[in-house]
This record gives structure tokens, C-alpha cells and sequence, in this order.
């Protein structure tokens, strides 16, 4: 693998590129972030000095220098600036949701294939440190066979943000594009393509400013026999709250509380330099806790939850791209497209009344 640093440019400077990947990229060993498109203010060179600051996405793809282009715009925008970047024969990866339809999905997935570009998608919820537990205790079998699996992901907003492009009535808006993107990613790594979709997606606050889906229940089958309840609410404000409930045939995994990654990102922690061993890390009052038959034992207690790692993902996309290995991504274009696809299918089991619809 080649020891060069790749020169990323990053299209778009609100909230996510702020807190989630510029922060990233600048941590990361295998990166350089060379350049931000922002169309009014110079605010990225203010936080990063040596960063190049462009006016409009042509000037970034037209610079020299740029082997991966990172699209942090609103979601109706993510298909348009993902081809325009692979045509320019850029690595691209690309915000969650990956695009509004799977079909542009597909159609990005198999260009990329086409121009052999890495082409991925910043699912960094595969990274929380409590989902890579639930990873853990399910390859140990420490609940035996898995029969259901309840993740949530909720929020307390009961109010509309003024002139926030999540609150718009546009393709793409909404919880289930939002969140359930993550949750649906992590049901579908954790076991495989659903055989069918069954949901209800609704818009409960009722208030003025808005009309998006803020709450959704999904629930997907698999042919393993397993049930994944997804559930995501505006309207959640009880405090701890659920996070996932992992039952077997040997016994449970109940987990609270959300990984602490966002939050120190937010708080300016990078997973680098002074703040790198303590970046991810959950305090021991937040762990899961187990109750199950391992082993011949009765085992009820705590789970140390694992340290978090979205430095990972860049990492994994920057080693990909110098190894020339397009193989060795972890997540694809074409999961991606899947977890679209299961998005779409929500949506219409909804419309029609909470009918289960195949995969």
C-alpha cells in the first residue's frame, strides 16, 4: 500500500461535514483535507488553515490533486454530485442516504464499477461501540440463536427547526430517509437481505413548518427466522433511552443509551493525538447487560461495551483506495442500493396500510 496521503475534497460545510467528517478526515493518517466547497463564507480555512476553500462543486472536481471526493450536501442532491465526481474519475463517498431511489443507487454503484472508483457510503453507525458489541455477543452465540432483534434510534424535537432543509417536504426528507438509514445498515450487516418489509411511517407532531415522517416503526423478516423491529421517534424523550434488545433462545441483551462518539465530536474530541484513547470509550454506568444461559451457566450482569471506531471507516475507504484492493471496502455502493431499496418498500407498506411487502 502506498504511503502517500490522498487529497480529499469535501462538498458541502453544515452541521455533518462539520461534526462528522471533516473531523475524521483531518485524524486520519492516510489523509490530507485539501479542499471544501462553501458557497458564501471561508469558515472551513478558518478551522483547518492549510484547507483550500472553493466556490462551486465544478472548481473542486476541475482541481488538481483530488483523489476522493466526500458529498456531505442535502440528500436530493447526493445522486447529481456523485456522478458528476465519478465521470471526473474521483473516489466518491457519499452521506447517508446514499439517494432518494435505489434505482439512482444501482445506477451510481454500477458506474463506479464501470470507472473502477471506490464508491462508498458513510454508514459510520457500523462503528458505534455498542453495535459492534451486539456483533460480539452474536458471534459468541452468548444468547444462543437469535429469534428477534429491536434497535431504536430515537430523538425529542417537538418543534420545527426555521428553514432546515430536514424539515422540507422534498424527496429524500424525513426519519425514515434520516435515521432509518442506520438503523435498516445495521439490521442488514447483522443479518443479510430481508425477505420481507412490513412498516407504518407517520407524521406525529402535526405542527406548523413541517410535514416530514418524524416516527416510524419497520419491522423486517429474514429467513433465518429472525425479526428486526426498527423503531425511530421525534416524540422519545424518556431518559435513559432504549437503544437494542437482543433476544435468543439462551437469553437477552438490553442496551440504553447512544454511543458517545457524536457527542465528543460535537464537544471538539477527535480520535487522534491526546484525545484518541479516550475517544468512543462508554462509561461503565451506560453498558449493556446480559441475562442468559452461556455455557451451562446463568449469566446475569454487565457487558463492557466495545470502544467505538469511526475512524475506521475513513481509514478502511483511504487504505482501499492507495491498496488499489476495490474489493476490500466495507461498505458498498451496493449495500447502499439495499438499504434504499428496504427504504422504498417501507414507505409503500405504510401507503398500504401496514401490509407486509417481499423483498
Amino acid at each position: 500500500m502506498s504511503s502517500r496521503k490522498l487529497n480529499v475534497g469535501v462538498i458541502g460545510f453544515g452541521m455533518s461535514a462539520q461534526v462528522f467528517h471533516c473531523p475524521l478526515i483531518a485524524s486520519s493518517a492516510h489523509l490530507n483535507l485539501h479542499m471544501v466547497v462553501e458557497r458564501r463564507t471561508d469558515k472551513s480555512r478558518e478551522l483547518y488553515p492549510a484547507t483550500q476553500v472553493a466556490r462551486t462543486t465544478e472548481e473542486l472536481l476541475e482541481a488538481p490533486g483530488i483523489d476522493l471526493v466526500v458529498i456531505t450536501t442535502p440528500n436530493e442532491s447526493h445522486f447529481v454530485l456523485a456522478k458528476a465526481a465519478i465521470e471526473a474519475g474521483k473516489h466518491v463517498i457519499v452521506e447517508k442516504p446514499f439517494t432518494v431511489t435505489s434505482a439512482q443507487a444501482k445506477e451510481l454503484a454500477a458506474l463506479a464499477d464501470e470507472r473502477k472508483v471506490v464508491l462508498g457510503v458513510y454508514q459510520n453507525r457500523r462503528w458505534d461501540g455498542d453495535f459492534l458489541t451486539v456483533r460480539q455477543i452474536i458471534d459468541a452465540g452468548l444468547v444462543g440463536r437469535v429469534v428477534e432483534f429491536e434497535s431504536h434510534f430515537d430523538r425529542f424535537r417537538n418543534f420545527a427547526k426555521p428553514n432546515a432543509w430536514r424539515e422540507k417536504d422534498v424527496p429524500g426528507s424525513g426519519m425514515l430517509y434520516d435515521l432509518g438509514s442506520h438503523l435498516i445498515d445495521q439490521a442488514l450487516v447483522l443479518f443479510g437481505r430481508p425477505t420481507s418489509v412490513l412498516a407504518l411511517v407517520e407524521n406525529q407532531r402535526q405542527i406548523p413548518g413541517t410535514t416530514i415522517d418524524d416516527d416510524f416503526t419497520i419491522i423486517l423478516r429474514f429467513s433465518s427466522g429472525v425479526k428486526c423491529v426498527l423503531r425511530s421517534s421525534m416524540l422519545a424523550r424518556a431518559s435513559p433511552v432504549l437503544r437494542y434488545q437482543l433476544r435468543g433462545m439462551n437469553g437477552t441483551y438490553l442496551k440504553h443509551h447512544l454511543d458517545p462518539q457524536e457527542d465528543q465530536l460535537k464537544a471538539g474530541l477527535v480520535p487522534a493525538g491526546s484525545t484518541a484513547a479516550a475517544f468512543g470509550v462508554e462509561p461503565e454506568e451506560r453498558w449493556g447487560t446480559l441475562n442468559a444461559d452461556v455455557a451451562g451457566v446463568h449469566v446475569v450482569g454487565k457487558v463492557e461495551t466495545c470502544q467505538g471506531r469511526y475512524l475506521e471507516f475513513y481509514d478502511n475507504v483511504a487504505k482501499t483506495i492507495l491498496s488499489g484492493e476495490r474489493e476490500g471496502l466495507i461498505v458498498t455502493a451496493w449495500q447502499a442500493a439495499d438499504v434504499i431499496r428496504v427504504i422504498e418498500l417501507a414507505k409503500k407498506s405504510s401507503e398500504e396500510g401496514g401490509k407486509a411487502i417481499e423483498f
